[in-house]
C-alpha cells in the first residue's frame, strides 16, 4: 500500500515537469510569434518607404513621394531607360546632332558641350527612376532612404549647389520636369540622327552595288524571285544622299519615340480685335506644370474657379491690332499722296503708290507679316485698340500636375500667403464634350506655415498599377500562347447533364435495345438526323495511347457504372449557379476600401488615412496630381 500514494506522486512530479518543459520550450515561441503578427499587423499601415530629412529636404522629399505613385510616368522611365539600354551609351555621346541643330536655329545663346552631353545621356532620367522604384517597394517593416544620390545628381547635371535653407516645392518640381522633358527630346533628337545616317548607308550600298553588278545579271531576292539588276538599279540609285537623310527625317518616329512625355501638354492662345475682328494665329505654349492662381476676394474657392481664371476670356486694353496698324499705315500714306498731287512730285507719288500697294497686298493675304522694306508710321500714333484673349489646353498630358499659387502681392512689393480653401474633386473632368478627358486624382502635397518656411506633407494614394499586358508569346508557343490550335474541333463538345429524371429512366428501360447516335449539333437540330442508320454513342477513352473505341452499343453502358441513357434528343441541361448578392456586395465594399486608402507622409513618419482625409486639406492644399483614366475620352 505505500508503494501506490508514492508511485501517483511521481506521475504528478512528471506531469509537472512535462508541462514546465513545454511552457519553456514553446511559451517564446507563441509570444514571439504573436509579436511578429501584431508588428506584422502594424506594419501594414507603413507599407511604404519614407525619405529621410537632414537639411530641410522636405521640399524634394514631398515632389518624389508624390511623382512615384503615377504609373504613366514609371512607365515612360521604364521604358525610356531600356531603351537607352538596347542602343548602347556610345550612341549618346555624339552632340554633333545638336550641335547642327544649333547652327541651323543660330540661336543667340549657345548652350555648352558639357550640357548637351548630360541632356543626351539621361542623367536626371536614370537617376528619377532608381530613387521612384526603390520608392515604390513594399517593405515588411518601416524602412526609410535617403535623396542625397539624385540631389548630387542634380547639382552635377547643372554644376551648381542647391541651398539647403527654405525652398518652393514648385520650383523644384518645376526644374526636374523640365529637365526631363529636355532629355526627352535630346535622345529622340540622338535616334532620328542614328535612323538617318543608316537610311544614307543603306542607299549608298544599294546604290554601288546595282552599279559594280553587270546589267545581264539576274538577281535573287531573299524570298526567292528574280529580278533585272536594271530595275534594282533604277530604284536603288539616288542623285544625293542627303535626299535619302531629310526623308528619314520627315518619317514619323518609331513606337518609341512617338509616346509624349507623360507630363508636357500644350497651352493655345488667341486674341480676337474688338474694333475689326481680326484674329491672328494662335500661338502655343508648353507646359509641364500648370500653375493656377487661387482667388483672393473670399476665404473659399473650387478648383474650377481657379481653371477659370485660366480660361475665362479676358479683355485687354491699349492692344496694338496688326490688322488696324496696316490700315492706319494706308491711311498716312493715302494723305501724303493727296498733299504729292498738289506739288507734282512725280517720284516720290510713285513711290508711295508702290508702298500703299505692298500694303494692301499684306493686308488682304496676311497682316501679321508687314513688307519689311515699307516703312510703318511710329508705333505710338497707331491706334490702341481693345482685344479679347481666350486660352484654352490644346493637347492634354497624361499626368497633370496643377501648382496652386498662393502667393500674394501687395503696394508695398511684400508677399503673403493666401490661406483661402480650394475644395478639389477626386475626379476632374477637363475639355469640351468632343474632346473629354477625365483624370484621376494620384497624390497631393500639402504646405502648412507662412509665405516664407514652413514643412510639407505629401498624401499618396495606395495604388497598384496593374501588370503590363503581354499579347505576344515571343515565339515560345505552349499553353500561354496566342496561336489557335493547329487541328481544331470540327463541333464544340456538348454538355450532356448527370441528371435524370425517373419518366426518362423508365424510357430508357423501355428502348435498351436501341442505340443512341452520336451527339453533335446536326443531331441535335436536326429530326431527320434520327433515322441514321448507324447510331452510336461516343464514349472518349482514359488512355491515350490507344484509340478511342467508334461506338459502343448501350449493352455495355451498365457494366461501366452509368444510368441508361433515353433517346430523347433534348438533354435537359444544368442550372447556372448564380453568385448570392452577399458575396458580390462584398467583394464591392472591399474593393471600395481598398482604393479608398492613402499614405499620408511627411519625411520618414508614414501614417494611414481615408480620401475624406485627403479632399479636407483644402487650407494647405498646394500640389495635385492627377493621372488621365484609360479610355476616359467622352
Amino acid at each position: 500500500m505505500p508503494e501506490r500514494p508514492l508511485t501517483i506522486a511521481t506521475y504528478a512530479a512528471g506531469a509537472s515537469l512535462a508541462a514546465i518543459t513545454l511552457v519553456y520550450v514553446f511559451g517564446p515561441t507563441f509570444f514571439l510569434d504573436d509579436e511578429a503578427a501584431n508588428s506584422s499587423r502594424s506594419s501594414r499601415k507603413k507599407g511604404v518607404v519614407g525619405l529621410i530629412n537632414p537639411a530641410n529636404d522636405c521640399f524634394i522629399n514631398s515632389v518624389l513621394q508624390a511623382m512615384a505613385v503615377s504609373p504613366g510616368l514609371r512607365v515612360y522611365l521604364i521604358r525610356e531607360m531600356h531603351r537607352r539600354r538596347l542602343d548602347g551609351p556610345d550612341l549618346y555621346k555624339d552632340i554633333t546632332a545638336a550641335l547642327e541643330e544649333q547652327q541651323r536655329r543660330k540661336n543667340t545663346k549657345q548652350t555648352p558641350e558639357w550640357l548637351l552631353l548630360g541632356l543626351q545621356q539621361g542623367l536626371i532620367t536614370a537617376s528619377l527612376k532608381d530613387v521612384l522604384d526603390a520608392l515604390n517597394e513594399r517593405p515588411i517593416y518601416k524602412k526609410t532612404i535617403s535623396a542625397q544620390a539624385f540631389i548630387r545628381t542634380i547639382e552635377t547635371s547643372f554644376r551648381t549647389r542647391i541651398n539647403r535653407s527654405q525652398q518652393d516645392a514648385q520650383e523644384f518640381l518645376q526644374i526636374v520636369a523640365e529637365r526631363l522633358a529636355e532629355e526627352h527630346y535630346a535622345a529622340r533628337r540622338v535616334r532620328r540622327k542614328s535612323r538617318r545616317e543608316a537610311a544614307v548607308s543603306k542607299a549608298t550600298n544599294l546604290d554601288a552595288l546595282a552599279i559594280t553588278e553587270p546589267e545581264s545579271l539576274p538577281i535573287l531576292h531573299a524570298n526567292g524571285r528574280r529580278q533585272d539588276s536594271k530595275l534594282i538599279q533604277m530604284s536603288a540609285s539616288v542623285e544625293e544622299p542627303t535626299s535619302e537623310a531629310d526623308a528619314a527625317l520627315e518619317e514619323p518616329d518609331d513606337e518609341a519615340d512617338s509616346q509624349p512625355f507623360p507630363l508636357e501638354g500644350k497651352l493655345e492662345s488667341e486674341v480676337e480685335c474688338s474694333h475689326c475682328h481680326f484674329k491672328p494665329k494662335p500661338s502655343m505654349s508648353s507646359f509641364v506644370t500648370l500653375t493656377l492662381h487661387v482667388p483672393n476676394k473670399s476665404n473659399s474657392a473650387t478648383l474650377n474657379a481657379c481653371f477659370d481664371g485660366l480660361l475665362k476670356i479676358e479683355q485687354i486694353d491699349d492692344f496694338m491690332c496688326d490688322r488696324c496698324r496696316l490700315e492706319h499705315a494706308i491711311q498716312v500714306i493715302s494723305r501724303q499722296l493727296a498733299r504729292a498731287s498738289n506739288y507734282d512730285d512725280d517720284g516720290q507719288r510713285s513711290s508711295l503708290e508702290t508702298d500703299k500697294a505692298k500694303l494692301e497686298t499684306a493686308l488682304a493675304e496676311d497682316p501679321e507679316k508687314p513688307p519689311k522694306d515699307v516703312k510703318l508710321p511710329d508705333s505710338a500714333t497707331a491706334p490702341k485698340r481693345r482685344i479679347a484673349r481666350h486660352t484654352r489646353i490644346s493637347e492634354f498630358p497624361h499626368v497633370l500636375a496643377i501648382h496652386l499659387s498662393r502667393s500674394v502681392w501687395d503696394a508695398h512689393s511684400s508677399s503673403s500667403k493666401n490661406n483661402a480653401k480650394v475644395s478639389f474633386p477626386e475626379t476632374l473632368p477637363l475639355g469640351g464634350l468632343l474632346d473629354r478627358k477625365t483624370y484621376r486624382l494620384l497624390s497631393v502635397v500639402t504646405h502648412k506655415g507662412g509665405h516664407n518656411s514652413g514643412h510639407y506633407e505629401t498624401f499618396r494614394r495606395q495604388f497598384l498599377s496593374a501588370p503590363f499586358s503581354t499579347p505576344a508569346s515571343m515565339g515560345t508557343g505552349g499553353i500561354y500562347s496566342t496561336r489557335p490550335t493547329p487541328v481544331p474541333s470540327a463541333s464544340p463538345s456538348p454538355m450532356i447533364s448527370a441528371r435524370f429524371s425517373k419518366d426518362m429512366a423508365s424510357e430508357s428501360s423501355s428502348s435498351a435495345t436501341e442505340t443512341v447516335p452520336p451527339l453533335s449539333p446536326s443531331t441535335l437540330d436536326s429530326p431527320s438526323s434520327s433515322s441514321a442508320s448507324s447510331r452510336s454513342l461516343q464514349i472518349p477513352t482514359l488512355d491515350r495511347r490507344k484509340p478511342p473505341p467508334t461506338s459502343v452499343p448501350l449493352d455495355a453502358i451498365p457494366t461501366l457504372g452509368l444510368p441508361n441513357l433515353p433517346t430523347e434528343r433534348h438533354i435537359p441541361e444544368p442550372p447556372k449557379r448564380q453568385p448570392s448578392l452577399s458575396k458580390a456586395a462584398a467583394f464591392t465594399a472591399r474593393k471600395r476600401k481598398v482604393y479608398d486608402r492613402w499614405w499620408r507622409i511627411s519625411d520618414e513618419k508614414v501614417k494611414e488615412c481615408k480620401t475624406s482625409d485627403v479632399l479636407a486639406q483644402q487650407r494647405e492644399v498646394y500640389l495635385l496630381f492627377y493621372e488621365m483614366v484609360d479610355g476616359a475620352n467622352a
